[in-house]
């Protein structure tokens, strides 16, 4: 049509969609902000499903690493915050995690880890994780861009 004005994303309501993954954002970096608190403040009803070796592992995790895995959980929760009020700042918290989650993720294989954390469920939930982090931060990147976010 000759003539028309697109209007910007933002200008338009709100789609279904957008707030049905940034509930499901919320949930998923939800259960990781509960796993990083349950296993920090070492909870016995948490922990009693983790082998003994893994607990030693947490245990001897220099306070730097345990610092890299709490700035990717806990940022990658404000993202998704952030994309439930439309704010363009969760594509910074989005990217923030996937920087952390990126030196956790070198820590974890320059160290040694124990048996129960070398199998391939947990090398699949490794992936599963990154594919997740990588998903919402390309969401809220694309929807910064597209005008959604403000």
């Amino acid at each position: 049509m000759e003539g028309a004005v697109m209007q910007p994303e933002s200008a338009r309501p709100t789609p279904g969609t957008f707030w049905a993954f940034a509930l499901l954002s919320l949930a998923w970096n939800g259960l990781g902000a509960y796993d990083f608190i349950m296993t920090n403040l070492r909870d016995p009803g948490y922990l009693a499903h983790f082998p003994p070796e893994l607990v030693d592992y947490l245990d001897t995790m220099p306070a730097w690493a345990v610092i890299t895995w709490a700035l990717s959980t806990w940022s990658a929760a404000a993202g998704s915050l952030l994309l439930l009020l439309r704010s363009r700042f969760a594509v910074e918290a989005f990217f923030l995690s996937l920087i952390c989650l990126g030196i956790f993720t070198m820590y974890q294989g320059a160290s040694q880890l124990p048996a129960a954390m070398r199998t391939p469920s947990m090398m699949v939930a490794t992936l599963v994780i990154w594919m997740g982090a990588i998903g919402f931060a390309a969401f809220a990147f694309w929807h910064r861009k597209g005008g959604l976010l403000r």
